[in-house]
């Protein structure tokens, strides 16, 4: 439980470093994770659950940073715009976009210290600690949106390792049942269904794009272009 949630992302790491080309894998699966997971932690301390699953939070956040790192240093090599964008720019338009890791760590410092004084100041209320509960697990549960939006829109599941969407597969399921079978608190059990069914739509995604791949479209001869070429 502590470690196997971090497993299906060594598969994309690894890609990612041997192509050095990091397209295939949406960074807001990081961003996902890493809410999720702070906001899981925050809720231990208004109810206590079981300790395994916080320290597979612990665990994963520190994966999810050392994938940003890597993402982050990959696109910024291979980027042609050498405008740097900063997290304290507070620009919309860049969110999450930034050149430098550590920008993001600031982001992640920012998000903790504001949800964590929220927390502080609201844990003796039970429909708070209740409702931060359900957002940590709902959060959790849309890890796959960005990857099944990023599919989506380019048509293709080219970059992203089938290996690490089998292994979300097969990790939730594992998950889902261990809370149904162990009483977690009825948040997790309907969000890890949830999830599961965001992995199998992923899949059916690589499935379908593989089986059926787009087909370019036809670019009309231009004279003038031809020569400038």
């Amino acid at each position: 439980m502590v470690f196997g949630g971090v497993v299906p992302y060594i598969p994309q790491y690894r890609d990612i470093r041997r192509t050095q080309n990091a397209e295939g894998f949406s960074t807001y699966v990081c961003l996902v994770l890493l809410v999720a997971n702070i906001l899981r932690i925050l809720f231990w301390f208004g109810r206590h659950f079981e300790s395994p699953l916080l320290w597979q939070s612990v665990v994963m956040i520190l994966t999810m940073l050392l994938m940003l790192k890597l993402c982050t240093e990959v696109r910024v090599a291979n980027e042609l715009n050498l405008k740097r964008r900063v997290f304290s720019d507070f620009d919309p338009h860049h969110f999450w976009h930034w050149s430098s890791f550590a920008d993001y760590v600031q982001c992640v410092l920012a998000f903790t210290g504001v949800a964590g004084y929220i927390t502080y100041l609201s844990i003796d209320s039970a429909l708070f600690v209740e409702t931060l509960g359900f957002l940590a697990v709902l959060t959790e549960a849309m890890l796959g949106v960005p990857q099944l939006y990023r599919n989506h829109r380019h048509q293709s599941t080219e970059g992203m390792s089938i290996k690490m969407v089998l292994m979300w597969t097969s990790g939730d399921t594992f998950k889902t049942a261990y809370f149904l079978l162990n009483g977690a608190p009825l948040q997790f059990s309907v969000c890890g269904l949830l999830q599961v069914l965001v992995d199998l739509a992923i899949l059916g995604q690589a499935y379908v794009f593989t089986r059926y791949p787009l087909k370019p479209a036809p670019h009309a001869a231009h004279p003038a272009s031809a020569k400038a070429l």
